[in-house]
């Protein structure tokens, strides 16, 4: 079945208005708000309990507030019968022994209650994560930019990590505004939409270039637009693929890979956006023109006479 013929650069001044907005939506709640980090980067305490019967977890968040322990999360994982506990660091007791005083305290109304696992991360050690974390997703930026430019040119790396920068500010921003779990699984996923959005803008942008050498009529933005069409088949397939598997991983995966599968699935549909609308606007605003996109001419050798 062949697609319809799309003007995508028609569209672009609409699509840039709309993409400067959320950026700076989403950079305003990363700086008020900030992000929901998990025990990853905070330090604290997660304890799953196992109970022999179906249980609430609002009963168990209130059984821990009422025995001091604040500010916990308490949620089912993988059945009903599992709970999963998140409790940041408490002013006292010993922060390694938590775990255990929180299942003391549930087995104190369900004696059946038992431990399947605890984990105690410091926050000297989600420090040095988070560091790690921001330095990752900052030296992937910066290896992404040198790779275009020496691929293609100035221009297309521009547009490149424009692109990837727009797609991972806004993953970020979504989950500053909603205040979802920010832990080392969704910084994972961060990385692995730039690793998405690069190979979608790739293809765009080497079809783009082979179409300014070889198309003899028409302006950038006509030769854009055909480049942009051309590949549409190709990036429609690829995210649906895609996101059909991630949208199992979102609804049947469990909510221990929740926040990972929702940062790609939000990524995979920014990052196809991102490379049309984006990475091909930017081109246009830096005047990109078949002159820059010409092999250089080779030197002609001298002939040599005996």
């Amino acid at each position: 079945m062949k697609l319809p013929i799309f003007d995508f650069m028609a569209k672009r001044k609409v699509a840039g208005v709309c993409s400067i907005a959320l950026v700076l939506v989403s950079i305003a709640s990363l700086t008020l708000n900030g992000l929901n980090f998990g025990l990853d980067f905070t330090g604290g305490t997660l304890v799953e309990v196992g109970f022999p019967e179906p249980v609430d977890p609002e009963r168990v968040r209130s059984q821990l507030d009422e025995a001091g322990f604040l500010n916990g999360v308490v949620q089912h994982f993988g059945s009903d019968r599992e709970v999963l506990v998140r409790m940041p660091p408490q002013a006292t007791g010993d922060p390694a022994a938590l775990g255990d005083r929180i299942l003391s305290t549930i087995q104190a109304k369900v004696p059946d209650a038992a431990m399947r696992q605890s984990n105690f991360v410091g926050p000297v050690v989600g420090e040095e994560l988070a560091e790690s974390a921001g330095l990752a997703i900052l030296t992937a930026l910066a290896v992404v930019m040198l790779y275009i430019l020496f691929r293609f040119t100035k221009q297309f790396s521009v547009g490149a990590v424009g692109a990837l920068a727009h797609d991972v500010t806004l993953v970020l921003g979504l989950f500053s505004i909603f205040q979802w779990t920010f832990d080392l699984a969704v910084v994972a996923a961060v990385l692995a939409v730039v690793g998405y959005s690069l190979n979608d803008t790739i293809v765009v942008s080497d079809r783009i270039r082979e179409n300014f050498r070889t198309v003899r009529r028409g302006t950038s933005i006509d030769i854009i637009n055909k480049s942009l069409n051309q590949t549409l088949g190709r990036t429609l397939v690829t995210s649906m693929t895609t996101l059909l598997v991630l949208l199992a991983l979102l609804l049947a995966g469990g909510e221990g890979i929740r926040g990972f599968a929702a940062a790609l699935t939000i990524g995979v549909v920014i990052g196809t956006y991102s490379s049309i609308y984006i990475a091909a606007n930017i081109l246009v605003l830096m005047n990109i023109s078949r002159e820059d996109l010409l092999p250089p001419e080779k030197e002609n050798a001298k002939e040599s006479y005996p």
